[in-house]
């Protein structure tokens, strides 16, 4: 998401930087290509209009023109107004209130509202610990319940059983009437959709709320579908009360232009973005965070947290542990392979990266295919547990018979060795400098020289 924003946002600031000081016309040029950049990335006209409006105010002031780096006190400013618009605290899903907390999920159809329900449930199970019930209210789509009951299976969460004929606000009450029965803490209700707004949707989604008083109303809204989500958004606001929104398909959208007008024209907060089609590829929404990648500062807290939640605390240890000992085999390549796919791949690390923009350039100007690390896995894969474990063993005809089966080629094969080996070599070093020689050395005591 914001690729197209952030690349040119990125071109705008980096002319700013070779000028030094700053004259009022340099910011005018600047603010003028800002707000190109903005109505390019869908964002509405009235977003663009107050946001840049207010940058200005503060971009010519003395403020700038006196400090030490007028371009990068620029870019703070317009920071600052980013984290603004996209909602300055991040907010989570409220699970403050008496259990069983009903949460009502409401959208359109198409909007992802099934799949995202079985994606907060498995969250909220995995997370925050929570026994979680799914409920689907949708009695009009074809297999609709049948949709929510598979879901629920694959994210290990039960699912309200079905009794044909009953009707969406009967389902609600017998959810919440379950829920307390049998001791649940969040009752996820999945409404109904229709392909556009109209009376008969507002009414049944009304109904159920004033039958279940919702402690979370949350819109499903696609991000793909840029000022539609945003205008749906502030429909379903103002007939039946949103506390806040979940973006689907953030993956796919690269202007970004719904996220950001979202919160400036409804006033409710983005609380979760939907980032791949994984159970697990749901995030929390920070603004600050968001605000900083669409500038190129990169996110490392979020990537910390990715590690932390990707890495098996025992996994680690275990590597830890061989290091010391200075043994790496390609058993534990492969481990660090399928630990980096979690984390996003290659272009999901980079885009969280301070100069993101550069670093994916860079991967692009080396021709580095982002489906590397699949393949790199695809071929340990293919080899013997023996093979994995003493990697010398692996002779010409052993390296055709591992391309053949991993659908790569000897030369692909012949990389995967030599990285192994390249950090092997690494490994040692860390064993023969102990804990005190890498103080003194440093990482140019353990890399190798070129």
């Amino acid at each position: 998401m914001f690729d197209s924003l952030s690349d040119r946002l990125g071109d705008v600031f980096g002319r700013l930087r070779k000028r030094g000081a700053l004259s009022e016309k340099d910011v005018d040029e600047a603010l003028r290509e800002v707000r190109i950049a903005l109505l390019e990335a869908d964002v509405a006209l009235s977003v663009v209009k107050d946001f840049v409006a207010e940058v200005k105010k503060q971009a010519v002031g003395q403020e700038v023109v006196r400090s030490v780096s007028p371009a990068q006190m620029v870019v703070k400013i317009v920071n600052d107004h980013l984290i603004e618009v996209l909602g300055r605290e991040t907010e989570e899903l409220s699970l403050n209130a008496a259990p069983p907390v009903p949460i009502l999920i409401v959208g359109l159809q198409g909007s992802g509202k099934t799949t995202s329900t079985a994606k907060i449930a498995y969250r909220l199970k995995n997370r925050e610990k929570k026994k979680v019930l799914m409920a689907s209210l949708d009695v009009r789509r074809p297999a609709a319940q049948e949709q929510l009951r598979v879901l629920g299976e694959q994210a290990e969460v039960p699912t309200l059983p079905v009794v044909p004929g009953q009707m969406p606000v009967d389902i609600a009450k017998r959810a919440l009437q379950s829920a307390r029965l049998q001791g649940y803490d969040v009752v996820l209700l999945d409404t109904a959709g229709r392909l556009h707004v109209d009376e008969q949707l507002m009414q049944e989604v009304a109904a159920v709320r004033d039958a279940v008083n919702p402690h979370e109303t949350l819109l499903v809204a696609d991000a793909l579908t840029g000022q539609d989500a945003v205008n749906v958004a502030k429909q379903f606001d103002e007939r039946v009360g949103v506390t806040g929104i979940m973006l689907t398909r953030v993956d796919g959208d690269g202007r970004g232009g719904a996220a950001l007008s979202m919160r400036a024209v409804t006033g409710r907060p983005i609380k979760l973005i939907g980032v791949g089609e994984k159970m697990d590829a749901l995030e929390t929404f920070h603004p600050d965070r968001i605000a900083n990648r669409i500038l190129g500062m990169g996110d490392v807290v979020g990537l910390v947290e990715k590690a932390q939640e990707s890495i098996q605390e025992e996994d680690a240890k275990k590597l830890a542990a061989r290091m010391k000992k200075g043994e790496f085999d390609l058993e534990d390549l492969r481990g660090q392979l399928q630990q980096m796919q979690k984390m996003g791949g290659l272009e999901g690390l980079a885009g969280m990266l301070p100069g993101a923009r550069q670093v994916k350039q860079q991967l692009a100007d080396a021709n580095i295919d982002p489906k590397m690390l699949r393949r790199q896995e695809a071929i340990i894969g293919s080899m013997t547990p023996k093979e994995r474990r003493n990697p010398k063993l692996i002779n010409a005809s052993r390296k055709k018979r591992i391309a053949a089966g991993s659908g790569t080629t000897v030369p692909d094969v012949n990389r995967v060795l030599k990285q192994w080996k390249q950090m092997s070599v690494m490994m040692k070093k860390v064993r023969k400098l102990g804990k005190s020689g890498m103080m003194r050395a440093g990482l140019q005591g353990i890399l190798p020289r070129m």
